[in-house]
């Protein structure tokens, strides 16, 4: 008899419910006795015991169905050796949850702080397995993540959707895509809708530069221009500040501006004196059912997931290198962000173009 734990930490995304079903389809077509548990939102369920007992027909028509049927919910890294409300000691409560019910194996689905709190529980003595899921795609020792190609491709539409009402008006147009830490969604995206400009947070952005790519695009005979900007894009004099004075600046500009867009889009307007449209795809980015690449991927790293449980290899997250699939140690790529290079090909590919970065 195996028996195995699932639960779905952090932001959904598109292929949560197409990894889960190759999992437990891995294990169900090769094993005669198995018993699958799912928590309710995320750690939530693992720390206060709230769960329910799986079977087959639960992950049955669900490889195109987006979010997550177990529901979840986000339960900070840095709280989680921080007693609740109540006193309760959240690393054993989730401890001594998984021996009452006697699991083999705890599967979980997350992005960076659901993998360091699973290599939490590896170092408590726990067998757990990471399956790598983010729309940033910005887990280290895996190629991709589920649920990026399926945001790229929303975050694209948007942007291709503008191009029309851009050209017929005129106008600058900033199309604000997910991303606070990283920028391989706006990359991405940006590259494949079209984006004339594109500012991520890892290339720190110059005003001036900006405008000098709008007035180079208008003297060019263009109508409009359109920006692809990651929320977490920052500009070259915020990023030279400490990280105190750079939350006070940032708490100071919640008050006027509800995201950075809203202060590029201003700051550009005094520049230029050109009409400027703000158009913020939000959490459609997450929603929607996965496109096809992620339902073959999610199937190939559940699929990788359940070999491993048969063969008792624990500890380990579950990626995808140069198109194989391979186990990473959990102690290997845990509190790791796969950063956007400024010089990687696909940045100095896009410039030979003609786009942006503003830097």
């Amino acid at each position: 008899m195996k028996r195995i734990g699932l639960l779905t930490s952090g932001g959904d995304c598109q292929a949560l419910n197409a990894t889960m079903r190759g999992v437990v389809k891995g294990l169900s077509s090769n094993l005669d006795e198995l018993e699958v548990y799912g928590f309710d939102d995320g750690y939530k369920g693992l720390i206060y015991g709230n769960y329910r007992m799986l079977s087959s027909k639960d992950f049955s028509g669900i490889l195109t169905q987006g979010g997550t049927i177990l529901g979840t919910s986000r339960q900070p890294f840095k709280l989680m050796r921080v007693p609740d409300e109540n006193g309760l000691d959240k690393v054993e409560a989730m401890t001594q949850t998984y021996h009452k019910l006697r699991l083999n194996c705890l599967v979980i689905l997350g992005g960076n702080g659901s993998q360091k709190t699973a290599n939490l529980l590896r170092q408590e003595g726990l067998n757990v397995l990471h399956l790598p899921k983010t729309i940033d795609n910005d887990i280290w020792g895996t190629d991709m993540t589920f649920g990026f190609q399926s945001a790229a491709n929303i975050a694209t539409e948007a942007i291709d959707c503008i191009h029309t009402t851009a050209a017929s008006h005129g106008r600058v147009f900033i199309v604000e895509v997910m991303g606070h830490k990283v920028g391989w969604l706006t990359l991405h995206a940006g590259i494949a809708g079209g984006a004339d400009i594109i500012l991520i947070p890892e290339i720190p952005y110059d005003y001036k530069k900006i405008v000098e790519a709008i007035d180079k695009r208008s003297k060019a005979g263009k109508r409009f221009t359109i920006l692809a900007v990651a929320e977490g894009a920052i500009s070259k004099e915020d990023a030279k500040l400490s990280k105190k004075e750079l939350k006070k600046k940032m708490e100071e500009k919640a008050g006027k501006y509800p995201s950075v867009s809203y202060e590029i889009a201003d700051k550009l307007a005094k520049a230029t004196g050109t009409d400027i449209r703000i158009t913020v795809p939000g959490h459609t980015q997450r929603g929607g059912s996965p496109c096809p690449y992620d339902r073959v991927l999610s199937t190939r790293i559940g699929s990788a997931a359940a070999d491993l449980i048969m063969k008792e290899e624990y500890g380990y997250m579950v990626g995808i290198v140069n198109g194989r699939m391979k186990k990473v140690p959990l102690e290997e790529c845990a509190g790791k962000l796969k950063m956007v290079s400024p010089s990687d090909p696909l940045i100095e590919e896009a410039k030979r173009i003609g786009i942006s970065f503003g830097d």
